[in-house]
């Protein structure tokens, strides 16, 4: 199974639409420790505010499951 990885490209709304630029990219990975590996890289980095995982039937790995998976915990 493939996981697709969405994202904002961390650029500001305001110079995207001056340069007429998507505000999504897009990764594959073989697996969904890979993904959730690399969705974690990108929320540490700070630049990106929307990430998203989807397995290859169109599943959304998001909210609570995701956020655990990724080690955030509740306070």
């Amino acid at each position: 199974m493939t996981y697709r990885l969405s994202y904002d490209d961390g650029v500001p709304i305001s110079v995207k639409k001056w340069r007429n630029e998507s505000t999504v990219r897009t990764e594959t990975f073989g697996t969904e420790r890979e993904a959730l590996k690399r969705a974690g890289q990108l929320l540490d980095d700070g630049d990106h505010h929307a990430v998203e995982i989807c397995d290859s039937s169109g599943n959304t790995l998001g909210g609570i499951r995701l956020q655990l998976k990724l080690g955030f915990f509740g306070e």
